[in-house]
């Protein structure tokens, strides 16, 4: 596979695509079986009425899907300004080492840039060396001072829960 690259937003019409591109993903990441994303939620949540709780962009190569970034918008309190959030981004297998992920991280990074934000930020697995190295290339750096932490299911709701 050589060909054009191209970027593009998602559309409506996309949602199969990119709930595809998410199973490609987790498949890539060891956890196929995690996913529990429907047609109809990605769908709401990127193209519902009113603001969108993310963006999606499809990157293709010779006009054929390849890869696909998720982001959406966060702020720093700190420096005073949004940022974005790249929650996902993946190129399929067959299409990797021809720029698509460069380009579509480029992408994301244009439109920060256009909307005035300062950072880019994402997390990456530990044992994910190809894309460390990748983010590395681009002049990333890992934040080692920080963990992520995550509530879900229960905890969320149990903290939620209006005090007794």
């Amino acid at each position: 596979m050589t060909g054009a690259i191209s970027i593009r937003r998602a559309r409506p019409g996309d949602v199969p695509l990119v709930l595809e591109l998410i199973r490609d993903l987790a498949e890539y990441e060891r956890e196929p079986d995690a996913v529990v994303a429907t047609e109809d939620l990605l769908h709401r949540h990127l193209f519902g009425s009113g603001s969108p709780a993310a963006e999606c962009l499809i990157g293709e190569v010779d006009d054929r899907p390849q890869g696909f970034a998720l982001f959406f918008s966060n702020f720093s309190t700190w420096v005073g300004w949004p940022g974005l959030y790249l929650e996902d981004l993946f190129v399929r297998p067959q299409a990797r080492g021809r720029g698509l992920g460069k380009a579509l991280l480029a992408a994301v990074a244009r439109v920060g840039v256009e909307r005035g934000c300062k950072r880019l930020d994402w997390s990456v697995l530990n044992w994910n060396e190809p894309a460390i190295g990748f983010y590395e290339s681009l002049g990333a750096r890992p934040l080692s001072q920080w963990t992520v932490y995550r509530l879900t299911g229960d905890a969320l709701h149990r903290l939620a829960a209006p005090a007794r």
